[in-house]
């Protein structure tokens, strides 16, 4: 149990793990209270929470890939049954847990017949696969396959360009998103003036960390980004009447205590982490420059759907998320923005 030393009233803040399982290798599950807020103060923390597991949490993941022979990620192989892109697929869906920062370098060199998993896989000591038997490619024929590998470790979701690669080498669409999905809900605590809230955060990972080491990464995070606001003085702040010199994020601020723009404001300028999509979806939007609602709307279901990596089920999930959230739709023509 963590436990922050400020306290509420006169209860320290607890985070507390109430319940932890493993559905499989590969998926983890934690549920935490963290408990006792004033009013509001729960959901504030929530949504920081939420996004820092999203979109700060680091992951290890397969970069790029070698295979010996083959020169076109369309291209078959005699005595392989999957296709060249196929094995690309697998290799970006090995999981793997590592803490350097630093490029590293693996290798598969496998003779068949023989299903080749992770576990196949020379890793440099500080890495390695969270399960061993995911499925990389199957060797139906007495030959031997080659892969050498280039592992780094980042945060979000990086899409490969095939035009940097040459000799034999394929980009791998790599995912450093450890952290799956995360849910937070709100609840409240006794009665009148002695009403506090809780916080349920629920948060489901590959297992490259565990959901307790995310949630405890995700807060020194929060922590590192938010150290600097500590250190300003009030005389290096700018208070004059206009907007002039104001940073675009001052200025916003400066509308939305305009009651009249308020309701306008908060719809437009909210940042698409409110829709509570899954991990992949939120990402994929990211990657895509979508950073607001008001960038969202600027595309149509067909437009969403042409994102790399971005499928029918994703773009149901941000309509879904709209209508519910916001009381918005996408736009039913295409706006041809790519």
């Amino acid at each position: 149990m963590l436990t922050c030393e400020k306290s509420i009233c006169t209860q320290a803040i607890q985070l507390k793990c109430v319940e932890s399982r493993v559905e499989n290798r590969r998926l983890h599950y934690g549920r935490f209270v963290v408990s006792p807020f004033r009013r509001g103060q729960a959901s504030t923390v929530g949504v920081a929470m939420r996004r820092a597991l999203l979109g700060e949490i680091q992951g290890t993941s397969i970069t790029c890939a070698r295979l010996h022979g083959i020169v076109h990620e369309y291209s078959t192989v005699t005595g392989i049954r999957e296709a060249t892109h196929d094995v690309l697929v697998n290799l970006k869906e090995v999981a793997l847990r590592g803490e350097s920062n630093d490029v590293k370098e693996a290798i598969s060199s496998v003779t068949g017949p023989k299903k080749v998993t992770a576990g196949d896989i020379s890793f440099p000591p500080s890495v390695k696969a969270v399960d061993n038997l995911q499925h990389i490619v199957t060797i139906t024929q007495p030959i031997s396959v080659t892969i050498e590998l280039k592992i780094e470790r980042d945060c979000g979701y990086r899409m490969g360009n095939l035009n940097e690669y040459k000799n034999g080498e394929f980009p791998v669409d790599a995912v450093f998103m450890p952290v799956r999905n995360v849910n937070y809900s709100v609840h409240l605590l006794g009665s009148g003036e002695a009403t506090r809230e809780i916080s349920l955060i629920e948060i489901w990972t590959n297992g490259s960390p565990t959901p307790d080491e995310a949630i405890s990464e995700a807060s020194e995070k929060l922590i590192e980004l938010s150290s600097p606001s500590l250190h300003v003085k009030r005389e290096d702040v700018s208070c004059s009447g206009d907007d002039k010199g104001l940073s675009p994020s001052m200025k916003l601020s400066s509308q939305l205590r305009d009651g009249n723009k308020l309701g306008k404001k908060l719809s437009e300028d909210t940042f698409i982490d409110q829709l509570e999509l899954p991990a992949r979806a939120f990402n994929c939007l990211k990657e895509a420059e979508i950073h607001t609602i008001t960038d969202l709307l600027n595309y149509s279901r067909e437009d969403l759907s042409k994102i790399r990596s971005f499928g029918r089920k994703s773009v149901d999930q941000v309509s879904k998320a709209l209508w519910e959230r916001f009381d918005s739709e996408l736009p039913h023509d295409e706006i041809h923005l790519r």
